[in-house]
């Protein structure tokens, strides 16, 4: 009986024990999810009181509506683990309540029996009675064991009542919790319809602007190309310098130490939010945009210093026509770009250490106070995601 009714409490512990975990994850998620969710609120805000629809615009609800996605599963799985726990607690206390009825009768009849022998046949009548002092002895023991076997079964039952109890009073938590997350998720839905209707309404803007936004596409390609043209420029004019030199050992060191913090890389603004994706991007919604992006966007609000990812030399800083001010800086054989700057804070030659601010993203108050930096890594003249080098954590 024992041994089932621990097997119970172990398997119910553990389940609570993991349950916990992995809700304490779930929660860790929904929390950052929903603050970038309020970032990217506050973004739009401020753009909508321009009145202007941008594709950064659309790129930015697009961003909300997967948050608000994520929420929304995470809330789906937390109420599936805790609906789990909820069963199995449904089921312990069946067994716990089943084995306390057993321990019970079996008490009582014990008691009972006990009782009636006694009234016959006294404790210390039945003591003295033996023929001589070894019985006496042995029939003293098996007395004190009979207590002591009462005893533990009513410390037995006790534990078991009390533990019958805990886990209802766990079962009402965990009933109330289940109540309060699909309200919750009731309220993510609707927001997520809202949200969505939104886009609607951006997408029906922006398909009446189908010139502007294909001029808007051809300045980004012109841009990226002027970047590359710069990053060639570099890697040609040192590899006129480096003609029968080694690589400098403190260059491979640093090289080396780049590749070795891929996916740690701090984020080169300190908060913002991911609006454009390297690589070919083709838009679900306007069916005649297609970017081949070298960079990502990271849009924030308002004034925003940018940070070098990591140490290095800063290589060049040059001017875009209509695009603000580049910064590249070297790392060994890998470089990165800051592009969109205002107010440079660093020279060519300089040495930059990890998170020393370079400049500031260039702030548009036109278009709602947003601060877009582009952010580009090259190995030489090879493009990288810049996703896979900066941390997931800012």
């Amino acid at each position: 009986m024992k041994c089932i009714f621990g097997t119970v409490i172990a398997v119910l512990l553990l389940n609570m024990s993991l349950s916990g975990q992995s809700r304490s994850e779930l929660e860790d998620k929904r929390k950052k999810a929903l603050e970038e969710i309020s970032y990217v609120d506050n973004l739009l805000k401020e753009t909508e009181k321009q009145k202007k629809t941008s594709l950064n615009e659309l790129q930015m609800i697009g961003k909300k509506l997967n948050l608000r996605e994520s929420v929304l599963s995470g809330l789906r799985e937390e109420i599936g683990l805790i609906s789990d726990r909820i069963e199995l607690n449904t089921i312990a206390i069946d067994i716990m309540e089943s084995d306390l009825n057993v321990l019970k009768n079996d008490y009582r009849k014990a008691v009972i029996n006990s009782f009636k022998s006694s009234k016959g046949n006294p404790e210390i009548f039945y003591i003295l009675s033996a023929r001589d002092f070894n019985q006496g002895y042995k029939r003293l023991k098996y007395l004190q064991q009979i207590t002591k076997f009462r005893r533990d079964e009513s410390e037995t039952i006790i534990d078991l009542k009390s533990e019958i109890e805990e886990a209802r009073k766990n079962l009402e938590e965990d009933l109330d919790k289940v109540s309060e997350l699909k309200t919750r998720e009731e309220l993510q839905k609707s927001l997520l319809q809202d949200e969505k209707d939104k886009q609607q309404k951006m997408v029906d803007n922006l398909g009446k602007r189908e010139k502007q936004l294909q001029k808007e596409l051809e300045e980004k390609k012109r841009i990226a190309r002027k970047i590359e043209a710069e990053i060639e420029k570099i890697i040609d004019d040192e590899r006129k310098k480096k003609v029968n030199k080694d690589v400098a050992p403190e260059l491979k060191l640093i090289s080396d130490n780049f590749y070795e913090n891929k996916g740690l890389l701090p984020w080169p603004v300190e908060k913002g939010v991911i609006t454009g994706h390297f690589g070919v991007q083709s838009n679900p919604l306007l069916k005649y945009v297609t970017e081949d992006n070298i960079d990502i966007e990271i849009t924030c609000l308002g004034e925003t210093p940018v940070r070098s990812v990591f140490k290095g030399e800063v290589a060049r800083i040059f001017s875009i026509p209509g695009a603000n001010m580049a910064v590249i800086i070297r790392h060994g054989k890998y470089l990165t770009v800051y592009q969109n700057l205002v107010n440079i804070r660093v020279k060519a030659g300089e040495k930059v250490e990890t998170k020393q601010v370079i400049g500031n993203v260039f702030t548009d108050s036109e278009n709602g106070n947003k601060a877009i930096l582009k952010f580009m890594i090259f190995e030489e003249k090879v493009k990288l995601d810049p996703e896979l080098w900066i941390s997931k954590k800012k």
